[in-house]
C-alpha cells in the first residue's frame, strides 16, 4: 500500500528539529531508522502532515561513556550499539538482547531509541533497558529532562515523550561483570517476541548477590519482575533455588491472548524462560 502524501524535513541540529515539532504539532512524526514508522505509513495507520527525519543530526549519533553510565544517542543504530566495546563490556544484557532483533538489514537501519519511543511491548529493547534501570533523556521547548524507565513507558505505544519533545538518548548504568541472558520465544526466527525474558545476574561465590529481570510482551508495556529479583538475592545459583524464586514471575502481569498464545500459556512459558535465563546469566 502507498502511504499518503506528506512533507519532509531533515534538520541538522536538535534545535532545528524541536522548532519543526513546535511549528507542526501533532501533524509531525519523527523518523530515525524508520523500522517502526514506515510500516505504519504504508498501512495508512497514520497520516502525518510532515516527517521530521533526525537521522542526519550528528549530535544524536554514537555510544559514549558518561560517568557510571553508557549513553546511547537517538541516532545510534542497533548495529552501532552491538559494535560498541563499551556496551559489550558494561551492558552485556542489552548486547545479547539486540542480537535477537530482526535481521542484519534492520539492525543496520533501526535505532535503539526509536524502538524505545515506539514502545511496542513485544519489542526486544524495552525489557532489557528497563531491567538495567535505563534513564531516558528527553528534550523539549523547556529544556532537557531525564525520565526513569519505570516512568517512561505509560501504556501501549505510549511514552512520557510529550508533544513537541524528542527522545535524544538513553543512559544506562554500567553493569560491569554481570552475567546476562535474553530468552526469546518465537515461532519463526526474527519474529516479534511471543514472550521474552531479560535477565542480568551478579554472583558472589556461587550465590546470587543482585538480579535484574525484565519481561517482554507480558503486558501493555515492558515490565520488571521486582518480586523475582528480590527472591533471587541470597539464593544459591542452583536449578531448584532459582526455579522456586522464578515461579512467581507472572504475578501481576497481563499478557495478551492472540493467535500466538493465550494469556495463561504465556504466563506458564514466562516461568520456564525466566528460570532458564537466570540460570544462564548466573553461569549455572
Amino acid at each position: 500500500m502507498i502511504p499518503p502524501e506528506f512533507d519532509y524535513a531533515a534538520p541538522a541540529t536538535v534545535a532545528e528539529a524541536l522548532e519543526l515539532l513546535a511549528e507542526h504539532g501533532d501533524e509531525a512524526k519523527v523518523l530515525s531508522g524508520g523500522q517502526s514508522l514506515l510500516p505504519v505509513l504504508r498501512m495508512r495507520l497514520n497520516a502525518p502532515g510532515i516527517i521530521v527525519d533526525i537521522s542526519r543530526i550528528e549530535e544524536l549519533k554514537g555510544v559514549t561513556e558518561v560517568g557510571d553510565a553508557i549513553r546511547i544517542g537517538a541516532g545510534a543504530t542497533y548495529q552501532d550499539v552491538l559494535d560498541s566495546a563499551l556496551v559489550q563490556e558494561h551492558l552485556a544484557l542489552l548486547h545479547t538482547a539486540l542480537k535477537e532483533v530482526a535481521d542484519e538489514q534492520i539492525r543496520h537501519r533501526g535505532t535503539v531509541c526509536g524502538a524505545l519511543a515506539h514502545a511496542d511491548p513485544a519489542g526486544d529493547v524495552g525489557a532489557p533497558v528497563l531491567a538495567l534501570e535505563g534513564r531516558m533523556v528527553i528534550q523539549g521547548p523547556d529544556g532537557e529532562r531525564t525520565v526513569d524507565g519505570a516512568d517512561f513507558f505509560v501504556d501501549l505505544f505510549e511514552t512520557a515523550v510529550g508533544e513537541g519533545e524528542l527522545l535524544t538518548a538513553v543512559e544506562i548504568p554500567k553493569h560491569t561483570g554481570w552475567g546476562a541472558r535474553y530468552e526469546k520465544f518465537v515461532r519463526v526466527s526474527h519474529q516479534w517476541a511471543i514472550i521474552g525474558i531479560a535477565a542480568a545476574v551478579r554472583t558472589e561465590g556461587g550465590t546470587i548477590a543482585e538480579a535484574r529481570v525484565g519481561l517482554t510482551n507480558m503486558g501493555s508495556t515492558p515490565l520488571r519482575a521486582r518480586a523475582v529479583e528480590e527472591a533471587l538475592v541470597g539464593q544459591e545459583a542452583t536449578e531448584e533455588a532459582v526455579a522456586q524464586a522464578c515461579a512467581q514471575v507472572a504475578e501481576g502481569t497481563d499478557p495478551p491472548s492472540d493467535l500466538n498464545g493465550q494469556a495463561d500459556y504465556r504466563k506458564h512459558v514466562a516461568g520456564v524462560l525466566t528460570r532458564r535465563a537466570v540460570l544462564a546469566a548466573a553461569g549455572a
